[in-house]
This record gives structure tokens, C-alpha cells and sequence, in this order.
């Protein structure tokens, strides 16, 4: 069959690509949305020198992993006080461009309520009101930047919600390596770490494709190549520039595939056990890997590219190139029981990311 693959991001990538919103968002007001330690960073200044009296509305204190009883007070000020706005500007990691593409979707009353409730449905809908988005990573993980995706949790209840719609694809994904170069070193991992995961959970896919396959692969290789020395050398610009790359190829990887099994345990993970998103999503990689292989041959012939083919050598490639991170890729290194993980697994293969796993049917 053909290869279908779709991506309508404009993407800017480089050393100053920041300079980009001023003509992106020329005759129009802007909303930002950031993190907390932006101000301090100087990032807030920067883009207020490029848009001027345009910047309308600023969000500056989105928590990590963006939940429901946070963002219900602050998509209900949004509405109030920036409705006028035409553009909303995501500038962080993968919780404030989540955040952004909340507040980007517009119910008719106002309320954060009935935008849950329409999640809660899980069907496909069509928002009241929608904001344009462009968002500018400071992390090199997440790939939020050139996908529709946002999850939203609900830790009080152990719930989480996928919000994808056609208008919370980015009209643009600013990729400046420059914005990365202050990040510490945990988060420079667990980042990166997610990026492998995206690229590793695209080819292990039942959605994957050719062109996927190619930006999979190359991220693959690039983290590899770059993580480990990043992590030693934090300001390194060709380091960090190499890991933005990486994870942007693995954003448009999985941005036609979706994840698959090692993301839908993570959830499990995180909602249970407290792990970062990052570290949830790869520390099973090498049991995950271990499920897929042999399942399908033209999938085995992309993950050969990278491993070469043997699985008990390649196992050990991902454990140990993990393990040098100091990423324990056991369970039991969290706390889970055998019981409670063959559980958290069973359960995981059951979610519609589970289902996207090549080996799902055979588990």
C-alpha cells in the first residue's frame, strides 16, 4: 500500500530561529505561555523586545505535568481577560505547550468543565472557539512542537485525558537550540529519553510507515550519538543543537503514528509511582523491544537497522545505554511487584496506545 504521512507544522530549526515569532505573528496580538524559571532565564524579555505592545497576556507559572485542578482556574482567566488575543505562543517544555493547547480550545460557556466533559466522551469534536498556536520547545523531548497531541491529568481521580483536535496542531514549531542550553542535566536525560521513546515506540508501530521509519531511525541514532555527551557537557552548543534535531525527527515520527506500549505503561507509571513522563516512557524500552521483535518482519528489518540482528545484543544496547544515564529499567527498581507490573502491562495493552503495539493482539 502507499505510505500516507502528514505533518501541516511550519517548522523553523537553528541558532536564532526565536527572531522568527515577530513575522509569524505580524498584525496580531499574542498570548504567552510559559514556565516559571522564564522570567529569570530572560526568556520573558526576549519576547517582549520582539513583539512589542502586540504580547497582550502573559502566563508565566504552568506546572509540570499540566492537571485538571490547575488548569480549571487558569483556562477560565484565559477566557476572561485574553479572549481577545489571535495567537497564543507556547514557549517551554511539553507541559506548557500541553497547557497552550488547553487553553487554544474554546468551549461555549467559558468554563473548563465542559471542555473536560467533551474529553471525558472520547470521541472527536468541534470547539466553539479556537486560538492559533505556535510553540517553541526549550527542551529537546517532548516533541509537542509538531504534533496535535496534549495529555491532561487528573491525579486526584488516577485519570488522564488525550486532547487531539484538528486545530491544536501548531501553526509553527520554533526550534532554537540557543533555548535549550540552560536546562539541567536530569531534565537534559529525561527529555532526551523521551525522545528515544517516540522514535522507538513510531517503529514498533501498527501506523508506521516508510517516511515515519526514516525520521525514526535518524532520531534514534542522533540520541545515541549526542545524550550521553550532552550530559557531561551541558553548554555545548552543537550537543545541544544535534538533541533538539533528534527530538524534533522523533516529534515527526510519532506525530503520524502515535506511541505505543511503553507510553501506555507509562501512564500507569506515572499516575501510580510519581515518575517523570521521560523516565516512564523509556525505562521499559528494552522489555518492550523484547515484545516486539518477531512480530512482524518488515518491522524487525527497520529495528535491525539500528540494532543490528540479534535481540539478546540488542536488549543489552538499550539496558546498557540506559543504565549509563542512571536509569534503572527494571520495575522493581520503582517499586512494582512482578504481580502488580504483569498487571500494569495487561492493563497497558488494553489503552489505545497499547493498541498501536505490533505485539498487542499476540499479547
Amino acid at each position: 500500500m502507499p505510505a500516507h504521512f502528514h505533518n501541516p507544522v511550519a517548522t523553523y530549526f537553528g541558532s536564532g530561529s526565536l527572531s522568527q515569532i515577530t513575522a509569524l505573528t505580524a498584525g496580531q496580538k499574542v498570548a504567552l505561555v510559559t514556565f516559571p524559571e522564564a522570567r529569570g532565564l530572560g526568556l520573558i524579555k526576549q519576547v517582549e523586545d520582539l513583539l512589542g505592545d502586540r504580547l497582550v497576556y502573559v502566563l508565566e507559572d504552568v506546572q509540570p505535568n499540566p492537571d485538571v485542578q490547575q488548569l480549571r482556574s487558569v483556562y477560565e482567566h484565559f477566557w476572561q481577560h485574553a479572549e481577545h488575543c489571535d495567537v497564543v505562543f507556547a514557549l517551554g517544555g511539553g507541559s506548557a505547550i500541553d497547557t497552550a493547547k488547553a487553553l487554544i480550545v474554546g468551549t461555549e460557556s467559558g468554563r473548563f468543565d465542559e471542555l473536560l466533559a467533551l474529553l471525558a466522551q472520547g470521541n472527536p469534536f468541534t470547539p466553539a472557539h479556537c486560538k492559533t498556536l505556535i510553540a517553541a520547545p526549550t527542551t529537546a523531548g517532548t516533541g509537542s512542537e509538531v504534533t496535535p497531541w496534549a495529555t491532561i491529568w487528573d491525579s486526584a481521580q488516577k485519570k488522564k485525558y488525550s486532547l487531539h483536535l484538528e486545530c491544536t496542531w501548531p501553526k509553527a514549531a520554533i526550534v532554537d537550540p540557543d533555548l535549550m542550553l540552560t536546562v539541567p542535566a536530569s531534565v537534559t536525560v529525561s527529555t532526551g529519553l523521551d525522545a528515544l521513546s517516540h522514535a522507538l515506540e513510531s517503529i514498533w508501530n501498527v501506523n508506521a510507515n516508510p517516511i515515519s521509519d526514516t525520521f525514526a531511525v535518524s532520531a534514534i541514532e542522533e540520541v545515541f550519538l549526542c545524550l550521553p555527551g550532552l550530559r557531561k557537557n551541558l553548554h555545548s552548543q552543537e550537543l545541544r543543537s544535534g538533541m533538539a534535531l533528534a527530538a524534533l525527527k522523533a516529534g515527526m515520527a510519532f506525530s503520524n503514528t502515535k506511541t505505543a506500549l511503553a507510553h501506555s505503561i507509562s501512564y500507569e507509571m506515572t499516575l501510580r509511582h510519581g515518575l517523570p513522563h521521560g523516565i516512564a516512557c523509556s525505562f521499559s524500552l528494552p522489555y518492550v523491544l523484547g515484545l516486539a521483535w518477531g512480530r512482524d518482519h518488515e518491522r524487525d528489518r527497520v529495528l535491525q537497522r539500528v540494532f543490528g540482528p540479534d535481540l539478546a545484543k540488542a536488549q543489552n544496547q538499550l539496558q546498557n545505554f540506559l543504565q549509563s544515564l542512571e536509569v534503572k529499567t527494571e520495575f522493581s527498581d520503582y517499586g512494582v511487584s512482578d504481580t502488580e507490573a504483569r498487571e500494569m502491562v495487561e492493563y497497558a495493552l488494553q489503552g489505545a496506545r497499547g493498541k498501536n503495539f505490533i505485539g498487542a493482539r499476540a499479547a
